[in-house]
């Protein structure tokens, strides 16, 4: 077969959904990080012309749009099946994944990620307290939705592990060390213990900003 690159920045959130997928798929894959600042480049924007984070080649196949990649994956690393059969809960997989996309990351983690984590981090930037208050109201919609869909379940879609908590869990893990983790998880017990069960998968641990750091060093 041949070999998989993941393009992308340790952290970032997108970047773990990828690489955490194809470990659960138990497929090898090289980790090409992407410098913070050259997005913009040629170099990048030949892999991506939005300028984003991941890209992805598959030998002389290249994709970008992190939902794509992961769809990809599945048809291609049929085993274990991260779809499901269902179509309900197929459909509830997809629901999970629209949500995440356009509520969850834009407008809440894109603003409190960025501002408690991404920018003191790598930039030595002090967080913004207006504009993380601002992302808040929309933040306890978003979380409220989510612990809606979850309910009683193990996972988002239902009965079993798909690319919705594949997708949804690095996303709100990205803001757990936000003081804002608390407001947002107040009365949401649910959705705190299942990101806590897909957190303690192996996929995840591997996957920590830390640990796709490592992944970096070791495809040098």
């Amino acid at each position: 077969m041949d070999t998989f690159t993941l393009h992308g920045l340790a952290g970032s959130p997108y970047v773990r959904s990828v690489a955490a997928t194809l470990i659960e798929k138990g497929s090898p894959f090289r980790f090409a990080p992407v410098a913070p600042g050259t997005f913009r480049s040629a170099q990048h924007l030949a892999r991506h012309p939005f300028g984003k984070v991941p890209a992805f080649d598959h030998g002389d196949f290249a994709l970008y749009e992190t939902q794509a990649i992961l769809r990809y994956l599945d048809r291609i690393l049929p085993d274990p099946a991260l779809t499901p059969t269902d179509p309900h809960e197929a459909a509830r997989m997809d629901q999970a994944m629209a949500i995440s996309d356009n509520y969850l990351f834009n407008g809440v983690a894109s603003v409190i990620g960025f501002q408690r984590v991404v920018g003191p981090a790598l930039m030595g930037l002090i967080a913004d307290e207006a504009l993380c208050a601002q992302a808040v109201p929309k933040g306890q919609v978003v979380f409220g939705v989510l612990s809606d869909l979850l309910g009683d379940h193990d996972y988002l879609a239902g009965s079993m592990l798909t690319l919705a908590d594949l997708l949804v869990a690095p996303c709100l893990g990205f803001l757990a060390p936000a003081p804002e983790w608390a407001v947002l998880t107040e009365g949401r017990e649910n959705l705190v213990a299942w990101l806590a069960r897909i957190e303690a998968r192996e996929s995840m641990q591997r996957t920590t900003w830390q640990g796709m750091a490592a992944l970096a060093k070791a495809a040098a």
